[in-house]
């Protein structure tokens, strides 16, 4: 079988997708994409390359300026799917700092109108999931950065997505606690399968995480490279040692110093 037959179908297909502010700004240009159904794919770019702006325009929450974004999610296609077949994650946690834990988790079944009794045991599990079982009635003010992360995750997963999408939720978390979530995310990743979305700016996270790597080029951003990732999974601890591991990140900084330095010129 081909490779091509081989691949799976996509969920996320990007057409010369183009981004301009109207300052005038442009944020990407021309980006052609494709995100198969199960994979974990990562933007990695440097600050400012336009990841993020790219991410919002597949969540549906800002249009291209020019070009197409198609979503084959929840059995249809198109750009706007069934409520709560995306969940987004974003950089920060954006809690509620007034509700409890289990009521920031119920969000997306209040914005659609109901809380039923199945609603709030799917709360629960998804907390179990990332490992905030009996935090239900906890405030965010009680919470570290890492948990309440965990928090933003599980809102995420409520309505088990067919498409996550991340936006550097680990940035600003302490070492310790980024290597941690790593793993619980790919636990996550592991266990229901959805297709993830996953922007960062470090080069080790990417190669950590992912099936494939999207690299992407300073200002306005394009796509200057895809790279697959042929490391063992499920991906464990001991792999960051590896030396598959550091050769995987030696050839994904290489191909990222290049896209930025074909950039400046």
């Amino acid at each position: 079988m081909s490779s091509e037959l081989a691949r799976p179908e996509p969920v996320v297909e990007l057409d010369a997708v183009t981004k301009r502010f109207a300052s005038g700004l442009e944020a990407l240009a021309g980006i052609d994409l494709r995100v198969g159904r199960g994979e974990f794919l990562s933007l990695l770019g440097p600050s400012g390359c336009g990841k993020s702006t790219l991410l919002r325009i597949v969540a549906g929450l800002s249009p291209p300026s020019s070009g197409s974004c198609n979503l084959r999610v929840g059995g249809g296609e198109g750009r706007r799917p069934a409520a709560g077949r995306i969940g987004f994650v974003f950089q920060d946690p954006t809690l509620m700092p007034w509700s409890t834990v289990a009521w920031n988790v119920e969000l997306p079944f209040r914005i659609a109108g109901r809380v039923r009794a199945e609603d709030r045991e799917r709360v629960i599990a998804a907390l179990r999931a990332v490992g905030l079982a009996g935090f239900e009635r906890a405030y965010p003010h009680q919470l570290s950065g890492g948990m309440r992360m965990r928090v933003s995750i599980a809102r995420a997963l409520v309505t088990d997505p067919d498409l996550l999408l991340l936006d550097e939720p680990f940035a600003a978390l302490d070492e310790i606690t980024r290597l941690a979530l790593n793993d619980d995310l790919l636990r996550l990743w592991e266990e229901r399968r959805p297709t993830i979305l996953f922007v960062t700016h470090s080069v080790f996270e990417s190669v950590y995480l992912s099936t494939r790597i999207a690299v992407m080029t300073a200002r306005p951003g394009h796509i200057a490279a895809e790279l697959p990732v042929a490391l063992p999974q499920p991906r464990e601890r001991s792999l960051r040692t590896s030396p598959e591991y550091a050769a995987m990140c030696e050839t994904v900084s290489a191909v990222l110093a290049q896209a930025m330095a074909e950039a400046r010129r």
